[in-house]
This record gives C-alpha cells, structure tokens and sequence, in this order.
C-alpha cells in the first residue's frame, strides 16, 4: 500500500511565496510521475505541474514562470515552490502520483490536499 502525505499549505498575502512538498511512502518499486492538481468549489480539479522520474516538466500556462516543480527520487518526494502568489492561486492543492509497486503494476494515488489561500 502507498501513501502520499502533503504538507506546505496554508496563508500568504498576494506576492508571497510557499513551498508543498509530497512525500510517498509504503511499497514503491518505482515512480514514474508526480504531479500536483488544484481544485476551487464548483470547478474542475486541474493539472497545475508534473514531472516524470526522468526529469520531464509540465506546467499550466496560468503559473508559468512562478511555479517551480522538482523531485528528490532518494527520497519519494514532489515539491512544488509557488513564487508571485496571486489571489487566483487559492485553491485546494493534491498530490497525484503514478507508482509501480512491482514490475508488473502500476496505481494512480492522490494525497489527502492542502489548502492554498492568498489574500489581498
């Protein structure tokens, strides 16, 4: 069994930045992408940044320049470093992962979600 724990959430005024980090744990033979999402209430949840084992990056247009996603492979973990906060970023922020935990079988995983919230 796998689990993703978030942590990095919370308040920051307009401009300011924070860091998530996402840490997998459990029976992990590999991981091949992480990834964070975000969702707001009546809205879909969205791709906000990925990044394979390999180093592959990909970021939604709207944080371009002001999100920087990276991974610690020694250590399982997914970090996400939000610079220029704008109050648009408020969201619901989940970790996603796509994890073999043998040769043979890969899952899809999410975290339990932090809250992102910039105020004015």
């Amino acid at each position: 069994q796998v689990q993703l724990v978030e942590s990095g959430g919370g308040l920051v005024q307009a401009g300011g930045s924070l860091r998530l980090s996402c840490a997998a744990s459990g029976t992990i033979f590999s991981i091949n992408y992480m990834g964070w999402y975000r969702q707001v209430p009546g809205k879909q949840r969205e791709l906000v940044a990925a990044i394979t084992s390999g180093g592959t990056t990909n970021y939604v247009d709207s944080v371009k320049g002001r999100f920087t996603i990276s991974m610690d492979n020694a250590k399982n973990t997914v970090y996400l470093q939000m610079n220029s906060l704008q109050l648009e970023d408020t969201a619901v922020y989940y970790c996603n992962a796509a994890i073999q935990e043998n040769p043979l079988r890969i899952n899809n995983y999410w975290g339990q979600g932090t809250q992102v919230t910039v105020s004015s």
